[in-house]
Formats: structure tokens, C-alpha cells, sequence
């Protein structure tokens, strides 16, 4: 009987604690972000110039993007449409409740979780559509959008628990009538734009946040128990890496299995540790290779980050295979994809959502695209950061490591640079090393050291 007491109280403090978490974080699409028309932008790997004869500076935010002046280059609505085509993965609320808890958001806990689920979500997008795909209708995503959404939250939080489900259910409704339109819309398209749209609805909803899904919430807090973590608490990035890569080798969908996640130890890529992982078995008749999406945690410095690093991130987000960097300011996890001269561009997780049910057919796909970019001073960043690259074949693998090799020696005025790409395997040095076959449901004690580790090390993240 106490027992259901106790249940009951942590319910009612977990509903206050959304609605206090509803109305402080329902307003972070309002600030207005500023791009030079004179520099260009990268976001992953991808080149944009805004210059036009005119000089001065472009403000974009939800509300006015699409009304900068038609003077600019095409390539600012090509940025708009390859920006608004990542996936965005933010906070939620109202989502089936975390096992072992009474938690049904992640709001104020949960967005390395979100900026990890960004960065996997970008890998498997280079994966199955290639970096050349934007979504069709992701010009359609405007201000009005971020408007409704956060009257919707506001609308919420004025009525009672109760009623607050019947008003979610308002903007499903002109979400489906939108998405019946655009379906006679999409019988006119061709083969392989229909091919393309189904991934890009699967990709969404292995993240979907309920138990089933393969990198959903739900699933990444499991394998984070692993590491000592719980629901509520508070990870960092080189943990969000280990859990990101047990995620991938655990996930069942026969469509992943050509995917495979390796981490770097101690700032070292073991090269042939990373091949064979990429040679493993990856289904019966020829050997085919896995795609390889490599995590390397590190650090850009000591208390704050080390400006010297600026041209080295630069540097990597200017690969096309780069999937982007799980890191943020202190006490504040973003996912950066981009860069304008000595700001980063990221999406921010930092945005609590009504909980989406990715399970039913023609689900809303609104809410997974960030309809602004946001940008911080790089002198900003938190040092503790994961970066990440997706390699699809072993010669593509060869050929980054090569690549970020000469990056990382030109850019670094130290002795050592910030991480490494070693001939042979882990095992072949004197240093701790993780076997690629461990127990299926078990962190090596290796990786659980690790892991607690850089969970004491690293900035608290809210």
C-alpha cells in the first residue's frame, strides 16, 4: 500500500515537473539567429555562399526566413531545404512511461540522449539516402509551424492535465488532413523519390520514443544501465557514444545490420579493429562490408575549450562524411552540423514536444524537422565533445583516416594531436583494450570503467 503511495506521488511530481519544463523549454524557436551574406556556411560537408552586391547581415528565424531578399543566391533556399531535411529529435512529453520510473518526458535530463539520436540519425541518412537527399516538403515548414506549436504548449499548460489530452489532439487532426493532401500530391512522384520517403519515415521512427523502438529513449536508457546510468540522469557525451554503439548492435531490424557503430579508445582509432568490425558477417552469400559510423570522444581543452581546436572542428564539418559533433556549452547539450566563420551551427534539443506515435501509418513528420538554425561563438563550446564520421565502405574508411590524419597533424600545435588513427589492432598494445564479441547484454568491465570515468569527467548536462 505504501508502495502505491509513493507510485502516486512520484506521478503527480512528474506531471508538475513537465508542465514546469513545458513552459521552460516551449520558447527556443523564437530568438532570431544572424548569418554574414559575405562568409560562406558549411553544414556537413555541404558549401553555401549568401553573398549578394549589398552588404550587411541576414537575420533568420521561423518566422522570416523565407522572406529574405530574392537578391541572395539560390543557394540560401538551398541551405533552408538541406538545414530543415535533418532530422531534429528534442524533448518530449506525454510518451510512454520509462520502465523502472514514473518519467513520461526527458525534459531537463535528456538532451545528450537527443543530440546522440541527431547524430546516429544523420549516419543512417547517409546510409540509406545519401548526403545529396532534402525532403520534398521541407520548405513547407515555416514560422506558422513553430507558432502553432508554441501556443499549443501554452494552450496546455492553461488547462488541466486531463483536458490537455483532448487538445493534443487538434493539431493531429490538421496534421493528418495536411498529410492526405499530400499524398495525392505524391502519387505524381517517381519510384525512387516514394523509395526515398519510406526511409525517411523508417529512419524517424527508430527513434520514435516508445519501448519498441531501436534508438528510441526507451531502449537507450536500458543499455545506459549498463553503464551505471538511469532514467533522469544526466549523460555525457563519450557515454552517449558507448550507448549509441551497443544500440546499433543490438538493433533486430534486418535493414541495420549492414551498420555498424566503432568508438574510439582513449582518443585512438585502432584501424583494423574498425575493418573488422566492417568485415563481420553481414548476412549469408557474397562478403559484403559493413558502413561504419565512428565516435571519438574528446576533448578540446582543459576548463574551457582551447581556441587553437576552432580550425580543426571547422575542418571536420567541412567533410561530407562527417555526421556532426554530440557536445554544447556547459550544462547544455546542442548538435552541431555546421559553421559560418567562428560560429557553429547546431539544432537544439532543448524544445519539449508532444509525444508522436511513429507506429501509425503516415505519422506527422513536422515536428522531427527544426524549421530555424541556431548559432553559438565556438569560444562558447563545452571541451567535451563526441565527433562522429560514416565511412559506407573499407576504402571509404582508408581514405578518411588518411584524410583527418593531415587535419589533425596541420592543426595541431602541440606534440600530440587530438586523437589518432593507429595500424593493427587495440589488442596489439600494452593499453586496456574492448573485445568486439563480448557478452550480448554486457559492457565489457574495461568499457564499465571507462564509462565511469567519463561520467565523473565530463559537465553536468541539463
Amino acid at each position: 500500500m505504501e508502495a502505491a503511495g509513493t507510485d502516486e506521488v512520484e506521478k503527480i511530481k512528474s506531471k508538475f515537473m513537465s508542465a514546469w519544463n513545458n513552459m521552460k523549454y516551449s520558447w527556443v524557436l523564437k530568438t532570431k539567429t544572424y548569418f554574414s551574406r559575405n562568409s560562406p556556411v558549411f553544414l556537413l560537408g555541404k558549401c553555401y555562399h549568401f553573398k549578394t552586391d549589398e552588404s550587411g547581415e541576414l537575420a533568420t528565424d521561423g518566422s522570416n526566413f523565407d522572406k529574405i531578399n530574392t537578391e541572395i543566391s539560390g543557394n540560401v533556399e538551398e541551405f533552408r531545404k538541406d538545414f530543415i531535411s535533418r532530422i531534429w529529435l528534442t524533448y518530449r512529453e506525454e510518451f510512454p512511461q520509462i520502465k523502472g520510473s514514473a518519467l513520461t518526458t526527458d525534459c531537463g535530463w535528456g538532451c545528450t540522449l537527443r543530440t546522440g539520436q541527431m547524430l546516429l540519425a544523420q549516419g543512417l541518412m547517409l546510409h540509406f539516402l545519401g548526403r545529396a537527399w532534402v525532403w520534398p516538403d521541407a520548405l513547407d515548414i515555416d514560422g506558422s509551424d513553430a507558432e502553432s506549436w508554441t501556443a499549443h504548449t501554452v494552450k496546455k499548460l492553461t488547462a488541466s492535465f486531463e483536458a490537455s489530452l483532448t487538445a493534443e489532439r487538434e493539431p493531429k487532426i490538421l496534421s493528418n488532413h495536411h498529410h492526405h493532401h499530400r499524398g495525392k500530391l505524391k502519387r505524381n512522384c517517381d519510384a525512387n523519390e516514394m523509395r526515398n520517403e519510406v526511409y525517411h519515415r523508417k529512419i524517424i521512427s527508430w527513434f520514435g520514443d516508445s519501448p519498441l523502438a531501436a534508438f528510441g529513449l526507451h531502449q537507450l536508457i536500458e543499455y545506459g544501465k549498463k553503464s551505471g546510468k538511469m532514467a533522469g540522469d544526466w549523460y555525457g557525451p563519450a557515454v552517449v557514444a558507448h550507448i549509441l554503439r551497443k544500440a546499433v548492435e543490438e538493433a533486430r531490424d534486418p535493414e541495420l545490420h549492414g551498420v555498424t557503430v566503432y568508438v574510439a579508445q582513449d582518443c585512438t582509432v585502432y584501424s583494423s579493429d574498425v575493418i573488422d568490425r566492417q568485415c563481420s558477417c553481414v548476412g549469408s552469400g557474397k562478403a559484403d562490408t559493413k558502413a561504419v559510423i565512428i565516435l571519438v570522444p574528446v576533448r578540446l581543452g582543459g576548463e574551457r575549450t582551447n581556441m587553437d581546436y576552432l580550425e580543426f572542428v571547422k575542418g571536420i564539418l567541412s567533410l561530407e562524411y562527417c555526421v556532426g559533433i554530440i557536445g554544447g556549452k556547459p550544462k547544455q547539450s546542442y548538435y552541431f552540423a555546421g559553421f559560418q566563420d567562428d560560429s557553429l551551427i547546431y539544432m537544439d534539443p532543448h524544445y519539449c514536444q508532444s509525444f508522436v506515435d511513429v507506429s501509425i501509418k503516415d505519422f506527422p513528420l513536422e515536428s522531427f524537422h527544426c524549421p530555424s538554425p541556431k548559432k553559438m561563438s565556438f569560444k562558447k563550446m563545452d571541451p567535451s565533445c563526441t565527433i562522429g564520421f560514416y565511412c559506407r565502405t573499407v576504402q571509404d574508411f582508408e581514405k578518411a583516416s588518411e584524410e583527418i590524419t593531415k587535419m589533425l597533424k596541420s592543426s595541431s600545435k602541440e606534440k600530440y594531436p587530438l586523437f589518432t588513427f593507429v595500424k593493427g589492432h587495440s589488442r596489439d598494445y600494452d593499453f586496456a583494450s574492448s573485445p568486439l564479441h563480448e557478452e550480448r547484454d554486457l559492457f565489457s568491465e574495461e568499457e564499465k570503467k571507462r564509462l565511469k570515468k567519463c561520467s565523473t569527467e565530463e559537465f553536468v548536462l541539463l
